[in-house]
């Protein structure tokens, strides 16, 4: 755990702590050395998959930008850890805060086009380790996470239902996210290494994550009001339909400018980042555990679950839990 009393030592306390008034960010979590975000994800599959009985998996879906390698990819190397059969198809796909949103939509479709009876999706990032240690942007918000879900055929009689999905993908916001060196594009060198400050004092070079954080905030407060009425609309709902609205975790400031122009109640916003920071595709899993944990969230209500962030890419979804 890294709090941000302990980053007093490392920043500014007035900065400090004038950012955890805006972010509500108190604390995040941040990965051991010799465990990666696969580790986590495996970690967070066992219990789960135990608790079920370890079923039969048709696909396991693992979303991650902090792969193990560039090859082969880590849903292969979690199929032979987690001991699933090799009738199990399993891949990854790199997307970052809309990536729980977008994975949910594969694995519905893949269980209502008959492919599937039974998804497991994880998560798991380590942006921890791509941010230079004297960026203060970057590391007053984001932690590392994994999660585990599994996706299965309901029932009608259960009540239980996923979608319908409304995605979205604005490739001109890409550089405003982005890790600049390490891939093909640019591989890492002396060159890339070269540390610079920026105009608001946090420090990083081309190997690190860049984010820009007004352009993300503008992206976000213009874009997902929108998306929310239209997830809405595709189940004909209102506002005042929906139980909980679960948004990607990114920050106190965020989720409330977002809440306040799309006309969401605070009271039914569901917010768990303070302990646990921006973790990246995991921030929605991690926030429904918690609220079902203690009963806020309960069987049969409705949700509207808003995914957002690198890429541009956007999404959301109607659920009845």
């Amino acid at each position: 755990v890294e709090t941000n009393e302990d980053l007093c030592g490392v920043f500014d306390r007035a900065l400090v702590e004038r950012v955890g008034a805006t972010t509500g960010i108190v604390a995040r979590r941040v990965c051991g050395d010799g465990m990666t975000a696969l580790d986590m994800a495996e970690l967070a599959a066992r219990p789960l998959l135990e608790r079920c009985g370890n079923p039969a998996v048709q696909y396991l879906i693992f979303c991650t930008q902090s792969p193990d390698h560039f090859l082969p990819t880590g849903a292969c190397i979690l199929q032979s850890r987690l001991g699933l059969g090799e009738q199990t198809a399993a891949f990854d796909i790199n997307q970052g805060c809309s990536g729980y949103i977008y994975a949910l939509d594969l694995a519905d479709a893949l269980i209502a086009s008959g492919r599937a009876d039974r998804v497991l999706l994880l998560t798991g990032d380590t942006y921890t380790r791509f941010i230079h240690p004297r960026d203060h942007a970057s590391r007053l918000v984001f932690g590392d996470g994994a999660s585990a879900t599994l996706v299965e055929r309901a029932e009608a009689a259960s009540g239980c239902s996923l979608g319908p999905f409304v995605l979205r993908t604005d490739g001109q916001g890409a550089d405003n996210l982005i890790v600049p060196a390490g891939g093909a594009r640019l591989p890492r060198s002396a060159e890339t290494a070269v540390e610079q400050a920026d105009a608001g004092g946090s420090v990083r070079s081309l190997d690190n994550l860049y984010m820009n954080g007004r352009e993300i905030f503008l992206f976000a407060t213009s874009a997902l009001p929108a998306v929310i009425r239209e997830a809405l609309a595709a189940v004909g709902a209102g506002i005042e339909d929906i139980d909980w609205f679960v948004p990607h975790q990114a920050n106190r400031f965020v989720l409330h400018q977002v809440a306040a122009r799309a006309g969401i109640p605070l009271d039914r916003l569901v917010e768990h980042y303070a302990e646990v920071g921006n973790t990246v595709s995991t921030t929605i899993p991690l926030a429904l555990k918690a609220y079902a944990d203690d009963g806020r969230i309960r069987r049969g209500q409705r949700l509207l679950l808003v995914g957002y962030g690198v890429g541009y890419s956007w999404g959301a979804c109607h659920a009845v839990f």
